[in-house]
């Protein structure tokens, strides 16, 4: 964007998805993983708030990574918010999908952090017909929908939204409404929305139309988003910065970051900065087909490490130790039970000083390759499927009903891959297998 004026005139932080306390790597037997997560929150606000002495900080949904907020994920979070207040700079947040009170809790954390002081949290009011409102920022209540920050040459209005999921299209037209009849005509409008958008995501799910984001455009003159975990910006004046860390290792490739804003003579210039704490990954795939003994798998696999990856020097102080991801694929030579995951895992660990070895096994044994076919002529998706349908078939309680279970077990699968809760899963569980009529084993046998 061209600058008319090279003064300053103000000058903010936009960061999103901090996503503190996140524990989903303790499955891999570590719980180090979740100070990576702090130490990249950390970091990013003494490197370009402190540092840059902004006027402020927005936060645009999921600081925390689950409603129910861990001790020390509460520390992590107040070391860098008194340190925020003590130098003056307010910090304002809206709540996403991780940070959204409990239905029989009337607060939030955010809600709570806001009512002490140590956030502005900003969202919609509801009236009892269920419309919606924007009310002022109460510094008593602690409370609001949108809030004015003036500096000594540039004035601000922020407004906030909450996370409204695939609702998110029905309800911006009142967001619109909502902000045409209340900001400032004198002042920078910012709008936080935490969401999705077409295009911008991997995942088959309904997201917000960029033709309706453009509906905004009129009224704001930044648009800071968050939800998605990469960034991205559309036109000058809608940007994603991205999770501050990677939050699983499928999303180890995407871009993220922080927007330092700096606003001059109206206009804004906003830039991702990325030099601060994150944790770098490996991702490493070895196919074990043609290895007809453990043995032969092990020396071929570490031939192939040696030769891709180089190991971290555990005295370097300087560099981070890289999470490894090692998946095997392909069909084994031998049975199952003789691949030694864990095994190979340590000594992986040993050789290479990886700050995490998380190992994937997707393959294909040989007491089961009858079930899947050849690999040339089934994608993955239908060897998982057959290998599945395969062992459910081999109870005699389910035989008729393989099909169905094995639709249920990879419908269970990919809900739990996109995070969702585990006892929605339960009752999901419970429920079909309810409605299937299970045999009972003195009949099948």
């Amino acid at each position: 964007m061209i600058v008319v004026s090279s003064k300053i005139m103000a000058k903010f932080l936009h960061i999103a998805d901090i996503h503190l306390g996140i524990s989903r790597y303790r499955r891999f037997g570590t719980a180090d993983r979740t100070r990576d997560f702090f130490e990249a929150w950390s970091d990013c606000i003494q490197r370009y708030a402190l540092e840059e002495q902004v006027d402020f900080v927005l936060i645009a949904g999921d600081f925390f990574d689950t409603r129910r907020v861990e001790p020390q994920a509460m520390n992590h979070a107040m070391f860098c918010l008194m340190k925020l207040k003590a130098a003056g700079i307010p910090v304002i947040v809206i709540e996403g999908n991780h940070d959204q009170r409990e239905a029989s809790n009337q607060f939030s954390w955010l809600r709570s952090l806001s009512r002490w002081g140590f956030v502005r949290l900003l969202e919609p009011f509801y009236e009892d017909d269920g419309t919606i409102r924007f009310d002022s920022w109460n510094e008593q209540r602690g409370s609001g929908s949108y809030i004015d920050i003036e500096t000594r040459d540039a004035k601000f209005r922020i407004f906030g939204t909450t996370w409204y999921g695939t609702t998110v299209t029905r309800q911006l037209p009142i967001l619109v409404d909502e902000v045409r009849q209340h900001r400032r005509e004198d002042a920078f409008n910012v709008m936080l929305l935490h969401t999705d958008v077409e295009g911008q995501m991997n995942r088959p799910i309904p997201a917000l139309p960029v033709a309706k984001i453009n509906e905004l455009k009129a009224v704001v003159d930044y648009l800071a988003l968050g939800h998605t975990h990469k960034n991205f910006e559309i036109d000058g004046w809608v940007y994603n910065p991205g999770s501050l860390e990677a939050c699983s290792v499928d999303e180890y490739a995407n871009i993220r970051g922080a927007y330092l804003v700096e606003v001059k003579e109206g206009k804004h210039e906003a830039r991702l900065m990325r030099d601060y704490h994150q944790r770098p990954f490996v991702r490493f795939r070895f196919e074990v087909s043609g290895r007809a003994t453990p043995e032969e798998l092990h020396e071929a696999l570490f031939a192939a490490l040696r030769s891709e990856i180089t190991p971290h020097d555990p005295d370097d102080e300087d560099s981070l130790a890289p999470v490894l991801e090692l998946t095997l694929a392909g069909q084994l030579g031998f049975k199952s039970s003789l691949l030694e995951i864990n095994r190979l895992r340590e000594e992986i660990r040993e050789e290479f000083h990886p700050f995490l070895c998380i190992a994937r096994d997707i393959t294909v044994p040989v007491e089961y390759a009858v079930a899947t076919g050849s690999s040339e002529h089934y994608s993955r998706g239908d060897r998982e499927r057959r290998v599945i349908e395969s062992l459910i078939a081999r109870d005699a309680r389910y035989q008729l009903q393989a099909t169905e279970m094995t639709d249920l077990t990879l419908e269970a699968k990919r809900l739990a891959l996109a995070e969702e809760q585990p006892e929605k899963i339960v009752a999901l569980i419970e429920q079909r297998l309810s409605a299937l009529p299970v045999a009972s084993m003195e009949s099948a046998s």
